[in-house]
């Protein structure tokens, strides 16, 4: 008897497919990958998983919850990633709720979090 939790889907509710028809635009699994997914076994399962974390991040045109400023997120960071995870994490990031913050709202954002930590940040 296992007593592990099932491996969840990759599924996110944003069923699309590509232009090709070959993939969905919202969990980036194959269609042999979500026709297949309720009869896979755990390796099978752990296998798209690691597939899709190995991908890199979509890039996403956004504006800035906080002054309504055009900005890409998903690129322009080390080895491809975003541009944002080059600066250092610092929780909890209070926001007024919804989306990403554009590069200039992010890091007044950090620079008030190192502030009221008594810190001065390091960027």
């Amino acid at each position: 008897m296992s007593t592990s939790k099932p491996i969840p889907s990759p599924c996110i509710q944003q069923c699309r497919l590509d232009d090709a028809g070959q993939s969905c635009l919202g969990c980036r699994r194959t269609l042999d990958e979500i026709a297949g997914w309720p009869g896979f076994d755990e390796v099978q399962k752990q296998a798209v998983w690691a597939r899709l974390l190995a991908l890199p991040l979509p890039v996403v045109g956004k504006h800035c919850q906080r002054c309504g400023a055009a900005f890409r997120c998903g690129e322009g960071g080390p080895d491809g990633g975003c541009w944002c995870s080059e600066l250092p994490a610092v929780l909890p990031l209070v926001t007024s709720g919804g989306d990403c913050l554009c590069p200039s709202c992010l890091r007044d954002t950090l620079c008030q979090a190192y502030a009221a930590r008594g810190l001065s940040a390091p960027f």
